[in-house]
């Protein structure tokens, strides 16, 4: 295994490269397959700034990549890239899938983009996978990190009306999905929603949480409240709605380890 890295590399095992920038085709040739999953965190206020880094970080450096394996002698076999469920943007109870239309906002609008930055090397053959990750639950890091301590003090709760569905997936589906993508060979391409099959509301979530860690759930955050903290992040991201369902995974046999809530949390509390 190969990494691309934007400091000097340290070792044999690295490759530096600038996403910014067109990429050398001698970069990315010989392999059997290219993973893409870098991105600037979508987290916290969102200036002009803050939102073209979230941009930029995804389309140029995905459409330069895109494009470096399309012009190589040597394509991989597959090309997969990350892309996120926010390209639903915010759809209350309803239930989406891979074929369900895009959604309105910054992040489907960002979403939509990032994955059609993929089409030079799909056009060029290569078994393209568009990784439209929900809410990683890890130990490490993830959407579950910062919301242990508030829990853990017995000072959490839900997020505004709690009525929001939140799409998770425990790391270790994650990692397995990735490489049950790879073995699959030419059956599975296009979009994959990773997510648990188990899409909970955010008060759901709030609640497992709290008996995984043995506290109350008691202070819910008012809508405006969160709006006060991250803005426009805060609409598009902690109270919006995306009821997603793994159909693609599901179809082709993948089978979850993690599949409901309390089964993950208890793992990563272990």
């Amino acid at each position: 295994m190969i990494r691309l890295v934007r400091r000097p590399a340290a070792s044999a095992a690295e490759l530096q490269w600038d996403p910014a920038q067109a990429i050398a085709t001698e970069l990315v040739s010989g392999f059997d397959a290219v993973i893409h999953l870098s991105g600037e965190s979508v987290a916290g206020r969102w200036t002009q700034a803050k939102k073209k880094r979230i941009r930029d970080s995804r389309v140029v450096s995905t459409r330069n990549l895109a494009q470096a394996l399309a012009r190589t002698s040597q394509k991989p076999q597959t090309f997969v890239c990350a892309s996120a469920i926010g390209y639903y943007g915010n759809r209350g109870d309803e239930v989406l899938t891979e074929e369900s239309v895009p959604g309105d906002g910054f992040l489907a609008e960002v979403s939509r983009e990032w994955e059609q930055a993929t089409s030079p090397a799909a056009e060029a053959g290569i078994r393209t996978v568009n990784l439209r990750i929900g809410l990683v639950l890890s130990r490490e890091g993830g959407a579950l990190k910062p919301m242990l301590l508030p829990f853990q003090l017995g000072l959490g709760g839900k997020i505004g009306t709690g009525r929001q569905w939140w799409s998770w997936i425990h790391i270790a589906d994650l990692v397995s999905a990735v490489q049950h993508i790879l073995e699959t060979g030419q059956s599975i391409a296009g979009p994959v929603n990773l997510a648990a099959p188990n899409p909970v509301t955010n008060a759901e979530f709030t609640r497992t949480l709290a008996d995984a860690l043995h506290r109350p759930a008691v202070l819910p955050i008012p809508a405006f409240a969160a709006r006060l903290a991250f803005g426009e992040f805060a609409d598009a991201g902690i109270l919006a709605s995306a009821r997603v369902i793994p159909k693609a995974l599901l179809g082709s046999r993948f089978t979850f380890r993690f599949p409901s809530l309390g089964e993950a949390l208890k793992q990563l509390r272990q």
